[in-house]
């Protein structure tokens, strides 16, 4: 495994995932001063009191003066906007690297190239695949990346050490490294990923909503807990990654109405048969995925 080395890491969003990366980091034994950066002194407070930062700080300039590695940990919309923001290009140090968190990359990819100007070479879009319902500093979790995935998508003309050096710092953390272009990562997310919330947040909606809610939720078993867990998920962060992978998300949600169609009307055709074969190559497919992994 390649070894990170950081003098001043900077982390832009402490909450579970950003304060989970710098805790990792903080174990490994591979960083020196951590300071944060957001847009809520009482989480960066709270983030301070719990050992996971250094310092705070409310400005670009002097959270960035200095800094080896830059990783932008907030939702997707946040990311896009601090990439695009001219004092961030202007005070991020010419030889620091900076990598991203965000569940989209085509459009984080496309900001930091309008916004950073000759520091592009410095950015590698990252997207580590991992996490929990949980949101906030206080469920950051050292452990959270072992053996979880990371796909890394850098752009044509990203430095070699820049890129060295973002790869060492999530294998740091415990990740197992993936390489992706920005596109088909956010084709291939909206199926594994996207679609998941956007279904669980449609049932949970369309059971929240019936009159007969509270007797549907006290006969809940595990099955819907498990299908609706992720619809506990951060709100403000899923909004953004299905606006910001909108086409994606919408091939694939049309895919899904075909396939519940489908089924729904051989239910209406009284259909057992052909019910039980569908089923049966579904269990078969889903039971090789879960063995292999």
């Amino acid at each position: 495994m390649a070894e990170a080395r950081f003098g001043k890491l900077v982390v832009a969003g402490v909450g579970m995932i950003g304060g989970s990366l710098a805790r990792a980091l903080r174990k490994a034994g591979c960083v020196g001063e951590i300071v944060g950066v957001g847009r809520s002194a009482e989480t960066l407070t709270k983030a301070a009191r719990l050992g996971v930062i250094d310092r705070a700080e409310s400005k670009w300039g002097g959270a960035l003066a200095g800094a080896d590695a830059v990783v932008l940990a907030a939702p997707v919309n946040a990311i896009i906007q601090i990439l695009t923001d001219p004092a961030f290009a202007a005070a991020l140090p010419a030889g620091a690297v900076v990598t991203d968190a965000g569940s989209v990359k085509l459009n984080i990819v496309n900001a930091a190239r309008a916004g950073l100007g000759g520091k592009f070479s410095r950015f590698v879009a990252a997207h580590p695949i991992a996490g929990a319902e949980r949101s906030g500093v206080a469920a950051a979790d050292e452990n959270l990346f072992h053996g979880a995935a990371v796909v890394l998508a850098p752009e044509s003309g990203v430095d070699d050490d820049a890129l060295a050096a973002v790869n060492a710092l999530w294998e740091s953390a415990g990740a197992r490294i993936a390489v992706m272009d920005a596109g088909r990562h956010d084709r291939i997310l909206a199926a594994a990923s996207h679609l998941p919330h956007m279904l669980a947040y449609a049932l949970s909606a369309q059971l929240a909503a019936s009159e007969q809610r509270d007797e549907i939720f006290a006969c809940a078993a595990g099955g819907l807990r498990d299908f609706t867990r992720v619809a506990s998920s951060d709100p403000e962060m899923w909004r953004d990654i299905f606006l910001n992978n909108r086409e994606s998300l919408l091939a694939w949600a049309g895919g899904f109405v075909d396939s519940i169609q489908k089924i729904s009307e051989l239910v209406e055709q009284g259909d057992g048969e052909a019910l039980r074969e569908l089923f049966l190559q579904v269990k078969n497919t889903r039971d090789k995925f879960v063995a292999g992994r």
